[in-house]
């Protein structure tokens, strides 16, 4: 790649640049371009080791990247850094590139946070930290602006002699950045980035070699000239069009091949290379023969990828000749369609040359992604291929000290504390991302550090496995924790299943709820062998909740029932196999969906619902008792009212909180009144709340146990 010259003086005026960076040929784009180009003009001189909005257009024009990115590029420029926060760019430039600029400037932030990937010895963890850098963007030209700003990073660094910044910028673009430009087919950046980032790392090496090749260049240059003029006539004499030309070898690239081959430069035989394209396969085989007829090959170096393709469908015929004056060249012989497989199909070219296995989806992404740059409009497709193909089911987060950690997509702190380590996870206890602390079922999403807090002991929580609450999203996690509780001594399981009925009862209001009255329907020889399976977790929340639902023993205290106008009959409750009679459900113990009910005929209000363990109902004399009737619950989903009470600290704020966890949970509220305080530390809030079933109301209390100014919250009798 040529060098772009960087902005030191004013030596191109407005109107050179503006027409430099003008590729789209539409009118309106330039009025966009004067407007981005002449605050970076009139600026002058950059910082030191700060790359100029300028250079960084100037080396994706020579990559032909199409009209927005360059536009992005140039404000991407520190100077409009507080304007994109603001909003300005976004205003003045349109959505689209100010989605490119926060996309740049996210992949700056993130690079604070991957010193991992700077040790050439973590492979796979640079390979996380390149997966994680593309799922944070949502429009793939961000990262083409971050390619062409490394190299003009590199290139300024070249300058100076800063020792420790070189070797940690030049580990950070071997690891990160040229592997990147490597998978986009953006060959001109990953040369140069490869060069400038061997040449801190090995100076000696590359002198060495840059030596060797100076001194034979000329002469490199005329030799492939004459044999690639030869060839050309050669092809003319049978009528066969072809496209020509030689391939140029860089110094990492060919101290790479010395150091797999152990043999000195002058062994090497790709030094002098080309390359022949034709239109056909036969014309390959055509090609072929001719070469191999005029010049003798070397057996060992002749490899036909037409006839075997390698895994990922790269395919070309490679071999080498012993060309004029005994000197060994390299050829490749393709058509257009493999070269242009090659070229733009990079997601097989940068697996067999890093040696991953194939991925047809991530090919077909990233072939989307690199003709992104040639494209001249907006392509909504191609951008729609990258952000919803591109790890749409993984999400990457960091480690305080900054190693990538590949997750499943909606992941919680959880999940990511049993990827570190699974004691991590056993004694995981709350969690920090990005520095604040968060509730354990968050979402972490792409990019987030994450930071978690221990206990001592391992202490997994039951409530963990309860798949309504979301605090857990890998399986692999909640096999985990399952084995945790499995493995725990009778004794303690025993007493953890105690303290799931104890809570359970105390939320639903069911105070005399005992294990006798549920160990049989679970197939449990006794109640110790019930409490232990419920503490182990071989008996889960759902499970659980739907015995109480089926539990007939628990006994509600009396309560005053309240005076209520008529209502529409209840689409929920059939009378004797009857579903048309007016019926309204109770107040006193307000039955739900799944619950045991019998009906009571009231006085001119129909047919009252009663729950078979109500007070109101079990007190009945024997004439009442003549006016119950059989009714059942009818199927689907109905909505029903129930009373609970929450308690919490005397401040602000905590009628909000309540009510906002209930709107997250879709959740009507029919009355909400507080009462008066017992002291100035506790407030007590009464609700009346729509919901569908036990099970619903199980999870509405835990939500709200949650909240930190929540001290308690349980169904009211």
């Amino acid at each position: 790649m040529q060098h772009s010259q960087t902005v030191n003086s004013k030596s191109r005026d407005l109107d050179t640049w503006v027409r430099r960076l003008w590729v789209s040929n539409q009118e309106r784009d330039l009025d966009l371009l004067y407007r981005a180009i002449k605050p970076l003009l009139d600026r002058g001189e950059c910082e030191p080791l700060q790359p100029c909005g300028l250079d960084v257009a100037e080396n994706l024009r020579l990559i032909e990247a199409e009209q927005l990115t360059l536009l992005a590029a140039l404000l991407s420029d520190p100077l409009y850094a507080d304007a994109l926060k603001q909003g300005a760019i976004e205003r003045e430039y349109g959505n689209q590139v100010s989605r490119v600029c926060f996309g740049m400037w996210s992949l700056h932030s993130f690079r604070e946070n991957t010193a991992a990937a700077a040790d050439p010895t973590q492979k796979e963890q640079a390979e996380l930290v390149r997966n994680m850098l593309l799922s944070m963007v949502g429009d793939m030209r961000a990262v083409l602006i971050k390619l062409a700003w490394q190299l003009q990073y590199l290139r300024l660094l070249a300058r100076e002699n800063l020792g420790p910044i070189h070797t940690h910028a030049a580990n950070l673009t071997m690891m990160l950045f040229a592997p990147l430009a490597n998978r986009l087919g953006i060959s001109q950046i990953k040369w140069e980035l490869e060069d400038l980032s061997f040449r801190f790392l090995e100076p000696q090496q590359y002198k060495s070699i840059a030596k060797a090749l100076a001194n034979t260049r000329l002469q490199r240059e005329n030799y492939i000239n004459d044999f690639i003029h030869t060839i050309r006539m050669m092809l003319a004499e049978t009528d066969i069009k072809a496209t020509v030309y030689g391939r140029p070898k860089h110094i990492y690239s060919i101290w790479k091949k010395m150091q797999r081959k152990q043999v000195p430069i002058d062994q090497l035989y790709d030094l002098r290379a080309i390359r022949i394209i034709v239109d056909d396969n036969d014309l390959c085989y055509e090609v072929l023969s001719m070469v191999h007829a005029r010049w003798p090959h070397i057996q060992e170096e002749f490899d036909n990828y037409i006839a075997h393709a390698k895994s990922n469908g790269y395919q070309s015929i490679h071999t080498v000749v012993i060309g004029p004056q005994d000197r060994a060249v390299e050829i490749q012989i393709r058509t257009h369609d493999m070269h242009q497989f090659a070229e733009l199909g990079v997601a097989a070219h940068w697996r067999y040359k890093e040696g991953g296995r194939y991925d047809r989806n991530l090919e077909r992404v990233i072939n989307s992604m690199r003709r992104l740059l040639e494209a001249d409009i907006d392509d909504s497709e191609l951008l729609e291929d990258f952000q919803a193909e591109l790890f749409s089911d993984r999400v990457f987060v960091v480690t305080p000290k900054g190693k990538v950690i590949d997750l499943i997509k909606g992941a919680t702190p959880i999940d990511f504390a049993y990827a570190i380590h699974t004691d991590i996870g056993h004694r995981c206890h709350s969690a920090r991302v990005n520095d604040r602390l968060t509730s354990l079922n968050y979402e972490l999403k792409n990019g987030d550090k994450v930071e978690i807090i221990t206990n001592k002991e391992p202490r997994p929580k039951m409530n963990w496995l309860n798949s309504s609450l979301n605090f857990i999203k890998a399986p692999r996690t909640r096999q985990k924790i399952n084995h945790w509780f499995r493995q725990q001594n009778h004794e303690r399981n025993y007493q953890e299943g105690l303290a799931i009925l104890d809570r359970q009862k105390h939320l639903l209001n069911f105070p005399n709820l005992k294990p006798h009255d549920l160990y049989q329907q679970f197939g449990r020889q006794n109640e110790r062998d019930f409490l232990i399976a419920l503490g182990r977790g071989d008996i889960t929340p759902k499970q659980f909740a739907d015995s109480l639902i089926r539990s007939r023993s628990t006994e509600i205290p009396l309560r005053k029932i309240k005076k209520v106008a008529p209502t529409k009959p209840v689409g929920g409750v059939s009378v004797q196999g009857v579903s048309d009679l007016v019926t309204q459900i109770a107040q006193c113990c307000q039955p739900l969906q799944g619950e045991g009910i019998i009906g009571y005929i009231t006085i001119g209000r129909g047919v009252s619902v009663h729950r078979t363990d109500c007070k109101n109902i079990l007190h009945l004399n024997d004439e009442q008792k003549k006016r119950l009737v059989d009714v059942s619950w009818r199927g689907g989903t109905m909505d029903y009212a129930v009373d609970i009470q929450v308690s919490g600290e005397n401040k602000p704020g905590l009628v909000r909180d309540v009510a906002d966890v209930l709107a997250r949970l879709n959740i009507n509220i029919h009355e909400i009144n507080t009462l008066p305080r017992e002291n100035d530390e506790v407030s007590f809030i009464n609700l009346t709340i729509q919901i569908q079933d036990i099970e619903q109301l199980s999870e509405v209390l835990e939500r709200l146990m949650q909240l930190p100014s929540v001290q308690d919250a349980q169904r009211r009798s």
